[in-house]
C-alpha cells in the first residue's frame, strides 16, 4: 500500500476547522527550505509558540507542528523568505479558509499599515503565492502561466475553476451529476463529485451499495444511500468534532485521515486528539525513502528517478486526456453549426417565432407556453425546443438527439459561425495541449538520460578527485540541460545585473517609468536617464525593495553600465546612431513637479540640481542564455552579461526589426546547443525580443 503524501480536500477542510483556534497569533519570522517548504514561527497569548508547516514541492500539507518536529533555522534567508518578514513581521494571524473543495489554502494576515494573504496550492506541482490586500501577486515560488489563469508578480491572482463541492451539494444537484455519468457510482464518485478514490470508496462502504454498480442500473434506493453516507460522513467537518487516525501496515505508516474509515478497518491505527497533531506526527514519522535508506545512509543520495519518470508519465497521461477531450469538444461544436445549416428551416421558424413575440413585448413565459402547446399539437418546430432561458435570452433546441443552445435575438448565421468559432477556440487549446506534451515528452527523456548517466560506473580513479572540486559542464554540449527557472518580481520591466551584482530596471513606456520612481525607487538608488528624448527611467537599485535602503558605494564599471543601458534603451538606437550622453542623479533630485510655466508628460521628471554626465557613451547590447543557477535568456550592456551567460550573441542598430533580428538570434542559439528543446523552452524569440532595444537591430559583425 502506497504511502500518503499529499493531503485530500476533505483532510484540508479538517485542517482549516481546527486553525481557527489560532487566530489572532502573532507572526515572529518567516522561513523558506528548499523550495517548498514553508514555516511561519508565530506567538500565540494562551499557547506561546506556534509553528505553522506548509509544504508544497513532493509532500503537500498544512498544519501545526510540535517544536521538535520543526527543522532547524536554514542559513542566509532566500529573498522570497525575506519578503514574508518584511510584510508579516509583527502582523496578526487572521484566519484561513480553504477555496470552495480544491486543496487551495488562503492564510490572512493582518497589520497596520498593510494586510497579506498567503495562498498555498497543494496540488499538481505545488506553489505559494503572496498577495498584497488588493489581491495583487507580490511574489511567487512558481510562476504559473496559462490560457485558464495566471499567477506571477503584479498579476491579480487567479484560482483555477472552481470544482463542486459535494459536501454542500443539494440532492437534485447530486443526481444531476451522477445521471451524466457514464462510468459506475465509485468512479463517479471519485471524479464527478471530487472525493477521490479513497473517499468514494468510503461513501460507498458507508451507504452499503456496490461501489462497481454501473450509473445506469444504479436506483433511486442506492442514490439516497449514497447521499445520506455523504451528509453523515461531513457532519465532523462542520462540528469541528473529530477522532483522527493515523494509520499503519507492517508497521510502516500508510495514511493520516480526520476520522476513523470503514475502508481502513484491517489496518492498525493509532488515535490523536486532533487532527493536527495526527498529521504532525504522520509527515514527521513519514519514510518516503523506503528501502533506498541503506543506500542513503551509506552515502549514495540517489535521486528519485522512478518516482519522476512516474509523474511524468502520469502527466503525459493526462495531457493525452485533454488532447482526446478537446478533439471530441471541437468535432461537437462543428457537428452543431453543420445540424443548423441542414435544419435551416425549422431553426429558422423557432427564433423568427421568439423574436417576432419579444417585438411585441410577449413575456417569455408566455412564449415556453406556447412552444409546450405546440408541441403538444404535434408542430415540428415547437418539438424540437427543449427549454428557453429568460435570463440569458437562450433557446435550447434538440436536434437529431443533440442539444444546441441558441441566441434567440440572432439569426441562424450568426448562431451557426458562433458554433465554428467556439470549435476553432478548443482547437487552439489542443494546440496549446499538443506542444505541452512535446514538452513534457522532452522532459521525460531527460529524466531517463539522467538516471542512466547516474547509474554509469564512474571512471577509474574519479573517487579519488577532491570533494570541493566541481566539474565545470559544457552546457553547449549537454544533450539535456534540466529548466530551473523562478520568475522575479522585476522581469516585467526592461533589466539586468551589473559586473557587481547590482540590479538596475528600465521603464518600457510611460507608465512603467512612473511607477518605478514611484514605487521602486528608494532614497540610495541611483536614477539615469539619456540625455535624447524618449529614453527608459533608468534606476540603479542599491537594496532589494523587501530589504531597507543602504547607503553603499556604487563602483564606476556598474555606473558605466547602468548609462550604456540607458542611452541604448532609449531613441539613440531607434535613430540608428551609436552613441550618446546619459546624465546620473540622486533620487531626491527627481520630482514630478515642473518648474513655473513648464508642463511634463506622463512618464517624465523634472531633475533639480547637478548631474553627473556620461559623455558619448556606445550603445551595446548582448542577448545570452544562463544555464546555472537558473535557465533563461537575459539581455544588457555586454561587459555585464558577459560573464553571467553560457554563450551570447551582441547586437547593434541595423536594419532588421525587433521580430525579425529575435528570430535570427533564437536561430543562433539553437545552432549553438545541442539540446534545441531546451533553446525553445526558455529563449524563444518572444523571449529574446524583450531584451532587444525599440528599432532596428542586427547581429554584430553580421
Amino acid at each position: 500500500m502506497d504511502q500518503k503524501r499529499e493531503l485530500s480536500s476533505i483532510d484540508l477542510a479538517a485542517i482549516v476547522a481546527e486553525l481557527g483556534a489560532y487566530e489572532g497569533s502573532k507572526l515572529d519570522k518567516a522561513y523558506l527550505y528548499g523550495d517548498g517548504l514553508l514555516r511561519l514561527k508565530m506567538r500565540d497569548f494562551d499557547r506561546g509558540r506556534v509553528e505553522l508547516i506548509v509544504e508544497v514541492g513532493e509532500k503537500k500539507r498544512a498544519h501545526v507542528a510540535a517544536v521538535e518536529n520543526v527543522p532547524d533555522a536554514p542559513g542566509r534567508p532566500p529573498n522570497f523568505a525575506m519578503m514574508l518578514r518584511n510584510r508579516l513581521s509583527g502582523a496578526d494571524f487572521a484566519g484561513v479558509e480553504q477555496y470552495g473543495f480544491d486543496r487551495i489554502l488562503e492564510f490572512h494576515f493582518e497589520r497596520d499599515d498593510e494586510d497579506t494573504t498567503i495562498v498555498a496550492e497543494l496540488f499538481g506541482q505545488g506553489n505559494v503565492a503572496v498577495l498584497d490586500e488588493n489581491r495583487e501577486v507580490v511574489d511567487s515560488l512558481d510562476t504559473v502561466r496559462l490560457k485558464s489563469r495566471t499567477v506571477a508578480p503584479g498579476s491579480q491572482y487567479e484560482f483555477p475553476d472552481e470544482r463542486i463541492n459535494p459536501l454542500e451539494i443539494s440532492y437534485e444537484a447530486f443526481v444531476a451529476n451522477m445521471d451524466e455519468s457514464d462510468t459506475d457510482i465509485v468512479r463517479t464518485l471519485a471524479t464527478q463529485l471530487n472525493f477521490g478514490g479513497l473517499y468514494a470508496e468510503e461513501v460507498c462502504t458507508r451507504a452499503g451499495v456496490e461501489k462497481t454498480t454501473d450509473i445506469t442500473d444504479a436506483t433511486e434506493d442506492d442514490y439516497e444511500a449514497v447521499f445520506d453516507a455523504i451528509e453523515r460522513m461531513s457532519i465532523p467537518l462542520r462540528t469541528g468534532e473529530f477522532d483522527p487516525r493515523v494509520y499503519r501496515e507492517d508497521d510502516t505508516l500508510v495514511d493520516v485521515t480526520p476520522f476513523p474509515l470503514d475502508e481502513y478497518d484491517h489496518l492498525d491505527a493509532e488515535a490523536f486528539d486532533t487532527f493536527n497533531e495526527a498529521v504532525d506526527y504522520y509527515y514527521a514519522n513519514l519514510d518516503l525513502a523506503g528501502e533506498d535508506d541503506a543506500d542513503e545512509a551509506a552515502g549514495s543520495q540517489r535521486p528519485d528517478f522512478e518516482g519522476e519518470i512516474e509523474k511524468q508519465k502520469r502527466i503525459i497521461e493526462q495531457q493525452e486526456g485533454a488532447i482526446e477531450g478537446f478533439e471530441q469538444e471541437a468535432e461537437q461544436e462543428r457537428e452543431k453549426a453543420e445540424l443548423l445549416y441542414g435544419n435551416y428551416g425549422l431553426v429558422d421558424e423557432i427564433l423568427t417565432t421568439i423574436q417576432q413575440a419579444r417585438e411585441q413585448d410577449t413575456p417569455w413565459e408566455d412564449i415556453e407556453a406556447k412552444f409546450e402547446e405546440g408541441a403538444e399539437q404535434g408542430i415540428e418546430a415547437a418539438e424540437a425546443v427543449h427549454s428557453v432561458n429568460p435570463e440569458h435570452g437562450t433557446v435550447t433546441v434538440t436536434i437529431d438527439g443533440m442539444r444546441i443552445q441558441l441566441d434567440a435575438s440572432t439569426g441562424v448565421e450568426k448562431n451557426a459561425d458562433r458554433l465554428y468559432t467556439e470549435a476553432k477556440r478548443v482547437e487552439e487549446k489542443k494546440e496549446g495541449a499538443l506542444a505541452a506534451i512535446e514538452d513534457t515528452r522532452e522532459d521525460l527523456e531527460a529524466v531517463k538520460q539522467r538516471r542512466d548517466e547516474w547509474e554509469e560506473e564512474p571512471d577509474e580513479g574519479s573517487d579519488d578527485a577532491g570533494e570541493d572540486e566541481q566539474e565545470e559542464v559544457d552546457w553547449l554540449t549537454e544533450p539535456s540541460i534540466p529548466v530551473r527557472s523562478q520568475e522575479q518580481w522585476y522581469e516585467r520591466f526592461r533589466w539586468f545585473r551589473t559586473s557587481d551584482d547590482f540590479l538596475v530596471i528600465g521603464g518600457r513606456n510611460a507608465d512603467q517609468n512612473e511607477e518605478l520612481v514611484n514605487k521602486y525607487m528608494d532614497g540610495n538608488d541611483l536614477f539615469f536617464h539619456a540625455q535624447a528624448h524618449g529614453g527608459p527611467v533608468t534606476i540603479l537599485k542599491t537594496s532589494d525593495p523587501s530589504e531597507p535602503s543602504r547607503d553603499i558605494d556604487v563602483p564606476e564599471q556598474s555606473k558605466q553600465e547602468a548609462a550604456q543601458f540607458a542611452v541604448s534603451y532609449s531613441s539613440v538606437w531607434k535613430d540608428g546612431r551609436f552613441a550618446g550622453d546619459a546624465y546620473m542623479v540622486t533620487p531626491d533630485q527627481v520630482s514630478k513637479t515642473p518648474e513655473s510655466g513648464e508642463y511634463l508628460e506622463k512618464g517624465g521628471f523634472a531633475i533639480r540640481g547637478d548631474r553627473t554626465y556620461f559623455r558619448d557613451v556606445a550603445v551595446g547590447v548582448a542577448v545570452g542564455i544562463t544555464c546555472e543557477p537558473h535557465t533563461r535568456v537575459v539581455g544588457g550592456p555586454p561587459s555585464a552579461i558577459r560573464p553571467q551567460v553560457e554563450t551570447l550573441v551582441e547586437v547593434e542598430p541595423g536594419r532588421y526589426a525587433q521580430n525579425d533580428a529575435a528570430k535570427r538570434i533564437y536561430r543562433v542559439f539553437r545552432e549553438r546547443f545541442e539540446d534545441t528543446s531546451f533553446v525553445r523552452k526558455v529563449a524563444s524569440a518572444d523571449l529574446i525580443q524583450e531584451f532587444l532595444p525599440p528599432g532596428g537591430s542586427r547581429m554584430k559583425d553580421e
